[in-house]
């Protein structure tokens, strides 16, 4: 039996891990869930699950679980606010940490978690964009083991040989005879759309991805394609990568989540129906698989598998993000940080669609933060991009 707690358990990654865990009671029991405003969602799961703890970042939201529970008389301690989630993922009840928390937010509680020695199965993406470096290091000091769950880098991970899955974050690609690294993406909503009107599209487009069913910062960084940046950023960290082992290949039927080719010519590829459920059962279960729900692929409804070369006239944010990464973490930094203020105005209708590049490579080039060598000095970088950002936008309105 191993204990599982979920950061972000009210998003769509947190539901689909549940979701996971509900099919295997004799694999695995909640120890804790942390969220940040769902307090009805959180309830649902708290009736289901037991954990024995729970977290919430914003503090109404804690007051009015807490108080709900005490109501239902639900046998579960609460605790408050970012503190509380930090402290949840860190107190070394659980064997298995489910990074799903979107955005920069989930920094603290993942290097927490790394701490306890446990398995991190990692879908915030940005810890690794933030701080990739000190992250591995951490949770190499303190014995934990990482496991991608974003469907790319899983696809990766299950292409590649088992002593390189045992050794994420310091392995050696080219003692495996690996070639190249191909990270596929599916193109976005936009992917056909003339390039003049993308000025025009507006919040409710950009959500509405064609694949997968994702929040609405997540779709709205696929739109741009700024989510493959910083999962090119996070393949870099997780398999010890330099820039020139990545390539990134549009997919638009998501299939085929990702490639690895070797020097022998052979390509491996991972492919399936386009369901989270499945990189979620491949961390949980690692090194066996278990069953994850997701129906069958059935080739023979296929129409067609096909690729391009991604245009970076259409797609500028991918073209700063890998620049960002030749650059270092300050610059990815910074990158990750003025992309989450943009991505935010742009939904809140502050800003065009093709504002939000504009926004990052405004901070980018006003960076002139060193290389961090602490998750403070990180955090710092991060809040300085942040106030680059909403300065820009105020430009931009003004």
């Amino acid at each position: 039996m191993r204990y599982v707690t979920v950061l972000g358990a009210t998003g769509s990654i947190g539901k689909s891990t549940l979701d996971v865990i509900r099919r295997h009671p004799d694999l695995f029991r909640v120890y804790g869930l942390a969220a940040s405003t769902s307090v009805d969602s959180m309830i649902e799961s708290i009736r289901e699950f037991k954990p024995k703890v729970v977290a919430m970042s914003s503090q109404k939201a804690a007051v009015e679980l807490l108080k709900q529970v005490k109501e239902l008389k639900l046998p579960c301690e609460v605790l408050f606010g970012e503190d509380g989630v930090e402290n949840l993922a860190g107190d070394g009840s659980a064997d298995i940490v489910v990074g799903a928390i979107v955005g920069a937010a989930g920094l603290r509680p993942l290097i927490a978690a790394a701490k306890t020695g446990c398995i991190i199965a990692l879908a915030n993406k940005e810890a690794l964009v933030m701080s990739g470096t000190i992250f591995f290091e951490t949770a190499k000091k303190y014995g934990a083991r990482v496991l991608p769950v974003d469907s790319e880098h899983s696809a990766i991970f299950q292409s590649l040989p088992f002593d390189v899955q045992e050794n994420l974050g310091f392995c050696d690609l080219k003692k495996a005879h690996v070639d190249k690294i191909l990270l596929t993406g599916s193109g976005g909503p936009f992917r056909d759309t003339p390039i003049k009107d993308l000025e025009l599209v507006d919040a409710k487009t950009a959500i509405a991805h064609p694949v997968w069913s994702m929040g609405p910062k997540i779709s709205v960084d696929s739109a741009t394609m700024m989510n493959k940046g910083l999962e090119f950023i996070e393949a870099r960290y997780l398999f010890n990568a330099d820039d020139s082992d990545i390539q990134v290949v549009i997919h638009p039927q998501s299939v085929i989540h990702s490639m690895v080719s070797y020097e022998d010519g052979a390509v491996m590829a991972q492919l399936g129906n386009p369901d989270m459920r499945t990189p979620i059962a491949v961390a949980l279960g690692f090194p066996e698989r278990i069953s994850s729900g997701v129906n069958r692929l059935d080739f023979t409804k296929l129409s067609s598998l096909t690729f391009l070369e991604p245009d970076f006239s259409r797609y500028p944010c991918l073209k700063l993000a890998m620049q960002a990464s030749k650059s270092g973490q300050s610059a990815t930094t910074a990158l990750n940080a003025a992309n989450e203020v943009a991505v935010a105005s742009f939904l809140e209708s502050k800003i065009k669609f093709t504002d939000i590049s504009r926004v990052v490579e405004s901070v980018l080039c006003s960076n002139t933060c060193k290389e961090p060598e602490s998750i403070d000095e990180v955090l710092s970088i991060d809040e300085n991009a942040r106030k680059s950002a909403a300065d820009y936008i105020g430009k931009l309105n003004g």
